[in-house]
């Protein structure tokens, strides 16, 4: 029974660290992939306008001049569940002085799962439904959470793939602030 047990806990340790997905590439287990190490070398991020649970679209053109966290996951992505009560947090704490979440869904089910998930965890920030086609356009989104830190140009500071630490998105977020 033990020999059985062990694999399916490391497996699912692994994930949890990683993240949720069909893939794990290196940068996901690496968790962070800097865009640029000069600003001048980030990319803009890719516009997009996506609608909130009622009916409102925000386009990330609308937060320029802000450092945004733009955040994609899923309802049933374990990760992604830890990461939630930290954005809230960083929203709360860092609004006034230009900052914001956005956290997009990409649940097949649409707003029908996550409605209820954004009103259990009383979630501060837009939260969006998103596609397959809006994830590709930054790159595709081969794990979840995937969460890129936009600074206040628009441009891609970083990527980070899977879990990784409250503290690493603080310390992204007061650099850029």
């Amino acid at each position: 029974m033990k020999k059985i047990l062990a694999p399916a806990i490391a497996s699912t340790a692994l994930l949890l660290l990683l993240g949720c997905g069909e893939t794990a590439s290196t940068e996901a287990a690496a968790g962070t992939v800097e865009a640029a190490s000069v600003k001048e070398e980030r990319r803009p991020a890719p516009e997009f306008a996506l609608k909130d649970a009622d009916g409102k679209e925000h386009k990330l053109s609308d937060f320029k001049g802000r450092v945004v966290l733009l955040n994609f996951w899923a309802t049933w992505c374990g990760p992604c569940k830890i990461e939630m009560p930290w954005f809230v947090d960083f929203q709360r704490k860092y609004k006034d002085q230009g900052f914001t979440v956005l956290a997009v869904s990409l649940d097949d089910e649409g707003w029908e799962v996550v409605r209820p998930f954004v009103d259990d965890l009383n979630l501060n920030f837009p939260v969006l439904l998103g596609n397959d086609v809006m994830a590709d356009e930054f790159g595709g989104v081969v794990a979840l959470p995937t969460t890129f830190m936009i600074d206040k140009d628009g441009k891609i500071y970083k990527m980070h793939q899977g879990l990784v630490s409250k503290g690493d998105y603080e310390e992204d977020i007061e650099k850029l602030l």
